[in-house]
């Protein structure tokens, strides 16, 4: 037996191990597969796939210009003139890479200590670029200030907690159809595969095209335009084809089930791109360049905030900040819902019967709280990551793997330089392989009945294609919704005359919503102030619930054939 399966099974024996149900530990219920040695490097997988976030969060959020102002009457709109104000966003950038870290690590170890739950959290990524460049707009030229957007992210996150405190949230995950929910998680792999070949967070290879939106890119940065679109060199960049080797590093890797294989190949190409004098390199001999390298150089460094730290302004009386909550809040729902349910399904914990996973609850009320605390450190919302998927590809499966990544979000306070200078082209092939992993689950969908199959096909497309996970739910319900209600009137209208050939085909919607009962989705605690105890009232209900849908199934069948038998006579 090697050191690393002792210290695995000394860890699952241990209390820390029954607290997060390692295989071994003799808990209760164990989480198959689950060792101290993969959930470590489960975690700083995930970790090194979203480190991205420290640099980009902060400097999207620097955009809106924060709480920094200046004469704009003399120096124009943006206040791009006034060294003073320059000055300021310089700070801020600091104060945000700081805030960034901080709510990631306390999002990440509360995620994983009390849901016990592979998924990270940070602030996400599209609901941060309409905090800056929507609501605030660039450097403030928004109708909305950046202290008063912090006030409704701040209500958002106390919304959320009240919805999940009262079980709301996942009554609403509930409902969602089967068929969407499966369709959701390939959204997500596409989605993710589509970033890691952009430029922004990947190898470069699709960039915008102002004919075709997208077209191949790889063309070295020297030859892409202001809208990062490259005029000539295409395919001839370095970073892309370092990209494409590390693709093949880990693909490789993963086929002969090498432990570590994505976390080797990120990085690997991340060390080859930080010295200078390459064609690879991560920090060219530019001004944005040179400041990265600054930064980079610096190794250890600490920036306490200073000029963000709870910055509320709370204006409730202008349509615009209410337009902003609302955003907010349907937009965060739909994507940390899809997300987590996504992630639940790729992992494996998700319980077919009752569409639930263990520790929802839980998880929804950390990423409550999470948000209302990003929102005192000058953050925009908190939401659960897709790239949690890199870790869950790795072995992860217990909360050890997100409090791992945690830990790293901590050390990253004070080696932030280091953490931040991972290029894109190191982690965009991670995606692309976990997308591909997510792509697995396309085969569950009910592909014979159209009003299953096509609002799940719409989910698909809309959410790469929207670039929002939110967006994509919103068309596929949307969809389902319209689709699935004309049939429902055409078959009440004719008395069950007239269906579609193969309506027995389609996902029992009904059956699939009350299976387990509703009551399931009542807390705990609500169970305890009615004196009642959860099992029993939800294992009588599911029976009930049961018994009921059997019936229903087997009349709307017998109609089914009715009808059909009443048309041949007909003929």
């Amino acid at each position: 037996m090697s050191w690393i399966d002792k210290t695995n099974r000394l860890v699952a024996r241990s209390p820390v191990g029954r607290w997060f149900r390692l295989e071994g530990s003799g808990a209760q219920v164990e989480r198959a597969g689950s060792k101290f040695s993969i959930e470590l490097r489960a975690g700083l997988t995930i970790f090194v796939a979203m480190a991205y976030i420290i640099s980009t969060n902060a400097l999207i959020l620097t955009d809106s210009g924060g709480p920094c102002d200046c004469d704009r009457e003399q120096f124009g709109a943006t206040c791009e003139d006034d060294p003073a104000y320059t000055t300021c966003l310089q700070g801020m950038k600091l104060d945000m890479i700081t805030a960034t870290c901080a709510i990631s690590c306390l999002a990440c170890i509360a995620m994983g200590l009390l849901a016990n739950l592979p998924i990270a959290l940070a602030p996400g990524m599209g609901l941060n670029a309409y905090f800056a460049y929507t609501v605030v707009g660039f450097h403030g030229t928004g109708k909305v200030s950046y202290q008063n957007a912090l006030a409704a992210v701040c209500i958002e996150g106390i919304i959320f907690f009240a919805l999940s405190i009262l079980g709301i949230r996942q009554w609403f995950a509930r409902i969602i159809p089967a068929s969407l929910k499966t369709a959701t998680g390939t959204g997500i792999g596409i989605y993710l595969a589509f970033i890691g070949l952009q430029s922004s967070a990947g190898i470069g290879l699709i960039t915008s095209s102002s004919s075709t939106l997208v077209e191949l890119g790889g063309c070295p940065p020297e030859y892409r335009d202001e809208n990062n679109v490259c005029t000539s060199h295409h395919m001839q960049g370095g970073p892309m084809w370092l990209g494409v080797m590390g693709l093949i590093l880990i693909g490789t890797l993963l086929l002969y089930r090498f432990k570590g294989a994505i976390l080797i190949g990120i990085f690997l190409v991340a060390i080859i791109s930080w010295p200078r004098p390459t064609a690879v390199t991560y920090f060219p001999h530019t001004q944005a360049g040179d400041e990265a390298f600054d930064f980079f150089k610096k190794v250890v460094t600490f920036h306490p905030i200073k000029s963000t730290l709870a910055q509320f302004h709370w204006d409730l009386t202008t349509g615009d900040f209410w337009i902003a909550l609302i955003t907010f809040l349907y937009v965060d729902i739909l994507d940390c819902t899809g997300t987590m349910f996504s992630m639940a399904k790729f992992g494996g914990y998700m319980n077919e019967r009752t569409q639930d996973f263990e520790g929802s609850s839980v998880a929804f009320l950390v990423d409550s709280i999470s948000i209302t605390i990003g929102s005192v450190f000058g953050s925009s919302p908190v939401t659960a990551f897709i790239e949690s998927g890199a870790g869950i590809a790795e072995g992860g499966r217990t909360g050890i793997t997100t409090v791992i990544t945690g830990i790293m979000f901590f050390i990253a306070l004070f080696f932030a330089p280091i953490f931040a200078s991972f290029p894109p082209w190191a982690t965009g092939p991670a995606l692309i392989i976990v997308g591909s992993m997510m792509m697995q689950n396309v085969t569950q969908i009910n592909w014979r009945y159209v009003g299953d199959a096509l609002p799940a096909f719409i989910t698909i497309i809309m959410i790469p294609f929207g670039y929002s996970i939110g967006y994509g739910l919103i068309a596929g319900i949307g969809s389902f919704i319209a689709i699935n209600s004309l049939v429902y009137v055409v078959f009440k209208l004719s008395r069950g005359r007239i269906v579609p050939p193969n309506f027995e085909e389609r996902d029992d919607w009904v059956g699939f919503v009350t299976r387990g009962g509703f009551k399931s989705n009542i807390p705990s605690w609500m169970f305890w102030v009615a004196g009642k105890k959860r099992q029993s009232v939800v294992s009588d209900h599911s029976t009930a619930d049961a018994s009921i849908n059997d019936n229903i199934e087997a009349e709307l069948k017998q109609i089914t054939i009715n009808s059909r038998q009443d048309l041949v006579y007909r003929e």
